[in-house]
């Protein structure tokens, strides 16, 4: 396919529409997509339908990832694998995916509000501290590992980045006798040693370290809310604790 004859027959500038595109994928990382399933699903949308080396195309990624880039996106929620040969995929509808996604930030959002209501009742201080920047919340992260003394839990569509990262610490934790959980979503390799637990359409990194301290992090991890307060943090830890129990 010549994109840019076939978009050049609609009347459209190519550069101009690649400009658009790039910019409504770029999006979709705060959801907690790659760059190519962001890529990916926008191209999908587009289309309709296809197979992944005709999306690969129009996305603008190597063949060779767009299976595989594909599979994620339906193991997230954003596509769904249709039946026959060759294997083709259809994005979930953009509207039926932003009912969901705002459901669920909004049944977050209330339950952090009705905490901050409860500790308000009880007299309890909110010390929550706002860290801004990849590198400085992966740090904070990585000193919540190596001062974690029971138990780690981590709830994260980016498992494969923390575990890439933070493999050494992971292991050193365990050996420590803490308790590890992730929860992420299916069929991404978790490290090892720990209990896992899968649930689909993950979008935030929450961790939570011997139930005393928490940090919740946006979807890219550009920045997180941190707290060493203990009642928020158990707070949190039972409330991912119930989520993992509830896909079991």
């Amino acid at each position: 396919m010549d994109l840019k004859k076939a978009v050049a027959s609609l009347g459209r500038d190519y550069d101009e529409l690649m400009k658009e595109y790039l910019k409504v994928a770029s999006t979709f990382s705060r959801l907690g997509l790659s760059e190519y399933e962001s890529r990916t699903y926008v191209a999908l949308v587009a289309l309709g339908t296809g197979s992944a080396n005709l999306v690969a195309e129009v996305a603008q990624i190597p063949r060779t990832s767009s299976y595989k880039v594909m599979r994620n996106l339906e193991q997230k929620g954003f596509a769904r694998k249709l039946q026959g040969r060759p294997r083709s995929f259809s994005p979930v509808d953009p509207s039926e995916l932003s009912k969901r996604l705002v459901a669920q930030v909004e049944e977050s959002f209330g339950k952090v509000s009705a905490l901050k209501n409860l500790l308000s009742e009880r007299g309890v201080p909110q010390l929550v501290y706002t860290i801004m920047g990849k590198e400085r919340v992966l740090d904070k992260i990585g000193e919540m590992l190596d001062k974690s003394e029971s138990s780690f839990v981590m709830s994260s569509p980016l498992i494969s980045q923390m575990r890439t990262r933070f493999g050494k610490k992971i292991s050193n934790a365990i050996s420590r006798g803490v308790s590890m959980t992730v929860i992420t979503v299916p069929f991404v390799k978790a490290p090892r040693g720990v209990r896992v637990i899968r649930r689909k359409a993950l979008i935030a990194t929450d961790v939570i370290s011997d139930g005393k301290t928490a940090l919740l992090a946006a979807a890219d991890l550009s920045a997180c809310g941190y707290t060493d307060n203990e009642a928020l943090s158990k707070h949190l830890e039972d409330f991912l604790r119930i989520m993992g129990e509830s896909q079991e």
